[in-house]
C-alpha cells in the first residue's frame, strides 16, 4: 500500500528525527510531512498476511535465519517508510537486534501490496528510494490484476497467474505460485 497524500493531524511539526524515534501507526514520513497509509482492504490484509506467513515458513524450513516483519518502519533516502512485508537478514538482525522502532536503512527484501488507486509515479518513487537505501529486492503485488513485479537494481521480472514467482537475490530458494499467493 502506498501512502496517500493525506497529511495526518498528529502534529504540525514532526521531523524525520521525531519519526525515527516514535513513528505513529500507519504513517510514513515523506517530504517533511506525516502521510497516512489508508484504504487498506481485507484483500490487501489477507495478501500481506499470506506473504508474511509464506516467507516466515520458508525461513523456518530452510533454516536461513532472519525475521519477517509487517508494517515496521525503515529509513530511506531522507524519508521514513513502512513496507507492507519485509525480511531482515541474520546479519542485519545481529547488527540492529529485534527491538528497533525504525530500521535505519531499508530492509533487504520488501513487498508492497498495490491497490488500484495507488498512483504509479508514487509506487516507483518508493521503489527507487528503497533501492537507494539498502534494499536489494522489492516485490510489488497487484492483487486485483493478479500480477507480481520483482525488482532489483539489475532487473525487473513480471509474473502472472499460472507462473511461479521466486526471489532473485534475497532469501534464495523461495518460490510460490502467483495464484496461490494472490487467490
Amino acid at each position: 500500500m502506498i501512502a496517500t497524500a493525506e497529511v495526518s493531524n498528529v502534529s504540525k511539526i514532526f521531523t524525520l528525527e521525531d519519526y525515527m524515534l516514535n513513528p505513529p501507526d500507519n504513517t510514513e514520513w515523506v517530504d517533511g510531512q506525516l502521510v497516512e497509509k489508508n484504504n487498506i482492504t481485507a484483500k490487501h490484509s489477507r495478501t500481506q498476511a499470506r506473504l508474511a506467513r509464506y516467507w516466515g515458513n520458508y525461513l523456518s524450513s530452510s533454516q536461513q535465519g532472519g525475521e519477517v516483519y509487517t508494517e515496521v518502519s525503515c529509513r530511506t533516502v531522507g524519508r521514513g517508510r513502512c513496507p507492507d512485508v519485509a525480511y531482515l537478514t541474520p546479519e542485519l538482525l545481529a547488527q540492529y537486534g529485534d527491538n528497533f522502532t525504525v530500521l535505519p536503512q531499508s530492509f533487504p527484501l520488501i513487498a508492497e501490496i498495490i491497490s488500484p488507486t495507488d498512483p504509479a509515479e508514487e509506487v516507483f518513487t518508493k521503489v527507487r528510494e528503497y533501492l537507494e537505501s539498502g534494499c536489494q529486492e522489492i516485490w510489488l503485488l497487484f492483487p486485483e490484476s493478479q500480477w507480481i513485479l520483482v525488482i532489483t537494481k539489475q532487473q525487473q521480472k513480471l509474473f502472472n497467474i499460472g507462473e511461479v514467482v521466486s526471489t532473485q537475490i534475497v532469501l534464495p530458494g523461495f518460490s510460490v505460485e502467483v495464484n496461490e499467493l494472490l487467490a
